[in-house]
């Protein structure tokens, strides 16, 4: 036991899968525990890495075994795959986890805090909320459709639905008071995902970080208390370009013998993210090509909108967001327009 380096764990609902290597790789433990027995174990072993997936209850395990001294390390499922050999079992993948976890060029997944985890449960919890509205509010509509009532879609236009409800004098009254019953359950919806939306104002606000980063064009308050609850530490990083891509705002790559060939955006990386600064840029393209603001002539969004189709403008600029922030998590201060003709 005293020669047991790293600990590959298989994590499950409730029996785990333990692999325990030397520093040379040789298989020093394989064993079976079952949850209660899990601290038990670890707080007897002598201190030594413990790997495991960055998947569900990953980082409360992190943080517990982490507290028993080890150093703990979350590999992304995806980069533990290439070492399972043959068949898939729980040994064969705990053995993997501990493989992969020694690799020294391998990336690894920060264990979060249980306020960090907290906090990104709110906007978990409102795209929830948004995408029950929006299947509500289709049902609704294609409900009313059946009877020749057509309105148009978004949240927006509920009011136009409900008064549809009550005075189309064609609509049977079983179908009125169930189509009523789904505006009820809209409008619960809708009140709900404001009370979120105000909390996320609110902390972002108090929060110092999302403060400055919503000086930037394009992010507002529930995008930045997302990359503040979401985005591990800017010095993970080593550039604003390593952070984009690690959102999946950068093109994918199949290059080979010297030519660099560059695809579509990779979308591989942290989706909720992604979405956000995508929609914020997407509003600041729409507002500069209506009203012309934040696109001074001479200025990067205005050459980019003369040559590109705004769609790529817009996944162009996300990325940019995500750049400009990664530098103001890393160096501090707050975003400054540049002058006209610069970059």
């Amino acid at each position: 036991m005293n020669e047991i380096t790293i600990v590959g764990v298989d994590l499950a609902k409730n029996v785990f899968v333990l692999h325990g290597a030397s520093a040379d790789g040789r298989m020093l433990l394989r064993k079976k525990l079952s949850r209660g027995r899990m601290l038990e174990f670890f707080a007897q072993l002598p201190t030594c890495m413990v790997a495991m997936e960055a998947c569900a209850s990953a980082h409360y395990w992190g943080r517990e075994i982490g507290k028993l001294g080890h150093n703990v390390r979350l590999i992304n499922p995806s980069y533990v795959k290439p070492f399972v050999k043959r068949q898939k079992n729980d040994a064969a993948d705990a053995e993997a986890i501990a493989e992969a976890a020694s690799r020294p060029t391998m990336r690894f997944v920060a264990v979060k805090s249980a306020e960090k985890q907290a906090s990104s449960m709110a906007f978990k919890i409102r795209d929830l909320l948004v995408r029950q509205r929006t299947q509500t509010i289709n049902a609704l509509r294609g409900h009313l459709m059946e009877y020749g009532l057509v309105v148009a879609q978004g949240a927006r236009h509920i009011s136009r639905l409900r008064e549809l409800i009550e005075t189309h004098t064609d609509l049977p009254e079983v179908a009125r008071e169930l189509c009523g019953e789904l505006v009820l359950h809209i409008e619960a919806l809708s009140e709900r995902i404001a009370m979120l939306e105000k909390d996320l104002r609110r902390r972002a606000r108090r929060d110092a970080v999302a403060s400055r980063l919503m000086t930037i064009p394009g992010i507002g308050a529930i995008c930045a208390t997302a990359m503040e609850a979401l985005a591990p530490s800017a010095e993970t990083f080593a550039k604003g370009r390593d952070f984009a891509a690690w959102i999946g705002l950068t093109p994918r790559q199949n290059s080979s013998g010297g030519k660099d060939r560059l695809g579509k955006t990779s979308k591989m990386g942290q989706r909720d993210l992604r979405r956000l600064l995508v929609l914020g840029a997407t509003a600041v393209v729409r507002w500069a090509r209506r009203y012309g603001a934040s696109a001074s002539a001479g200025s990067w969004l205005a050459r980019m909108l003369a040559r590109k189709p705004p769609k790529l403008v817009a996944i162009a600029l996300a990325n940019k967001l995500a750049r400009i922030a990664w530098a103001l998590m890393a160096h501090g201060g707050v975003y400054k327009t540049p002058v006209s003709g610069s970059a």
